[in-house]
């Protein structure tokens, strides 16, 4: 079976988060230390780890210390209370995730001398002359002719011209090299990684701030179609080092591909955000008879978009804002049922089993709309990726009747659930809130009763069957067609799963 492996990035993805969960899941920093002194620029740095703690969760935290000729001078911009460790060396400010924006923009330290600006041949004569593995070599190449490319086209210049700045600059070239010397050792066969947070604020840069996502970032998920959303981060998430890693070596963007777990990475950030600041690496074998692209969004260049399990059947090769209609077809006898599409819907993630992930909770409440129309928005919201959506009645002022409207929806799908509330009711405001929670790895099965085929939901902790319930649809399907009540198609179908265990 091919060895996979996932980045998971809901707060971006940089290149030293990328080594420090490589590390995390196993590969040794002698390893790591070894091989990049074939690059020839070891005196100009020295590499260290250290275990810190993002939101209560433990990560690894990978150091590029460069070797300064003096101490660098404190930089007033840096509040200390961003930073979680006591012992953060502000010459990492510049580089860490969260304010890599030096990496592709000339932000240097003065004061660190051996941080040179380099052109792509220089960067790529480093490279072949290390002897590195051809793997690793290849790869690494390539992440830096992407970053190229990406920084020619906003600026409008051959590749080959592309001044790096603090890209080409020692700490860059190790996060890159590093990067890819991690993923051979491991011997991963394929990668994938999750959509992309924006992020957003400014960053500084050598000739002036920057908008966040900067140029060179937009430029490379223009160039891959990667998907993107909002996490309502206002920090610099996703850098370039970080990115061009990402769209160099992706099979495809989105949720998990199939995949056994052997074994996971937690790669930690500088910043104390919202959610954790940790990059996660999912490391395991692609299941038999599955296809790893089928719950992903293949983006490679010049090829077709693999067909993904959350793909609309119709309409899909539409604009993601196209104003539109489509219908998907429901499976083999079960008919047809509009969706409502003229809402931009991103592909929702693949839920992770026994697992945290992030939800976005929309709330408002609604006390001058017919009643009727409630129906259309729970099913015009579902159909734009809600996970789940329920009303409550309250009394609101001058003991006004009315209605708490509540959506759950993935981070990705939270602008397009929003447009509809906004569309189809008379709020003129949401409320919105980012949580975790705790779900349980689930499967659908199926059973064959007299009457037709029920898919039966399993749930679990662990191996141990927690939940199983037969799909509400397909028993009120049979129920309508055979004249039937619905409770004895449910029961029936809950009796033949327990008998055939």
């Amino acid at each position: 079976m091919n060895k996979i492996a996932y980045f998971e990035c809901p707060t971006g993805i940089a290149g030293d988060m990328c080594i420090g969960a490589l590390i995390h899941a196993g590969v040794p920093l002698e390893y790591l230390i070894e091989k990049l002194n074939l690059l020839g620029i070891s005196a100009d740095y020295q590499l260290r780890t250290e275990l810190v703690h993002r939101n209560t969760q433990q990560a690894t935290k990978f150091y590029v210390d460069l070797v300064a000729e003096s101490a660098p001078k404190p930089d007033p911009a840096i509040d200390p209370s961003e930073t979680e460790s006591p012992t953060f060396d502000r010459r990492h400010h510049q580089h860490h995730h969260g304010d890599e924006h030096s990496h592709s923009h000339g932000e240097v330290d003065p004061e660190i001398s051996h941080t040179h600006h380099r052109h792509l041949p220089k960067i790529e004569q480093i490279i072949l002359s290390a002897n590195l593995p051809p793997r690793v070599e290849a790869w690494s190449l390539e992440v830096f002719r992407k970053l190229a490319e990406a920084e020619a086209a906003v600026h409008g210049i051959p590749p080959n011209q592309v001044h790096f700045h603090e890209v080409g600059a020692t700490d860059a070239i190790v996060d890159i090299v590093g990067t890819c010397l991690g993923l051979d050792w491991l011997d991963i066969d394929e990668f994938y990684f999750s959509a992309m947070p924006t992020g957003g604020g400014t960053v500084k840069a050598a000739h002036g701030r920057l908008v966040v996502p900067t140029p060179a970032v937009m430029r490379l998920w223009e160039m891959h179609r990667v998907p993107i959303y909002s996490n309502g981060i206002d920090r610099e998430l996703c850098t370039p080092t970080g990115t061009a890693i990402a769209c160099t070596l992706a099979e495809g963007f989105g949720p998990p591909p199939p995949m056994q777990i052997q074994a996971i990475g937690l790669g930690a950030g500088s910043r104390l955000l919202e959610i954790p600041n940790i990059l996660r690496l999912w490391i395991g074998e692609k299941e038999e008879g599955s296809s790893a692209t089928d719950c992903v969004t293949d983006v490679t260049d010049g090829r077709k978009r693999k067909e993904g399990k959350r793909k609309r059947e119709e309409g899909s090769g539409s604009s993601a804002t196209d104003c539109v209609t489509d219908v998907r077809k429901r499976e083999e006898g079960r008919g047809k049922r509009e969706v409502f599409n003229q809402f931009p819907m991103p592909d929702a993630p693949c839920p992770m089993p026994n697992s945290q992930e992030t939800i976005v909770v929309l709330e408002t409440q609604i006390d001058d709309l017919n009643p009727q129309a409630i129906g259309y928005v729970f099913d015009a919201l579902l159909a734009v990726g809600a996970l789940d959506v329920f009303t409550q009645p309250i009394v609101m002022k001058k003991s006004r009747l009315g209605v708490l409207l509540t959506v759950i929806c993935h981070p990705e799908t939270h602008d397009a659930c929003e447009a509809v509330i906004f569309c189809e009711t008379t709020t003129l405001g949401i409320r919105r809130s980012t949580e975790h929670r705790t779900i349980l790895h689930r499967e659908i099965q199926k059973v064959l009763t007299k009457y037709g085929e029920v898919q039966i939901k399993v749930a679990r902790t662990g191996q141990i069957i927690t939940n199983v319930q037969p799909e509400y649809e397909d028993c009120a399907e049979i129920a309508r067609l055979h004249n039937l009540s619905w409770r004895e198609v449910h029961r029936l179908a809950l009796q033949i799963w327990y008998d055939r265990k």
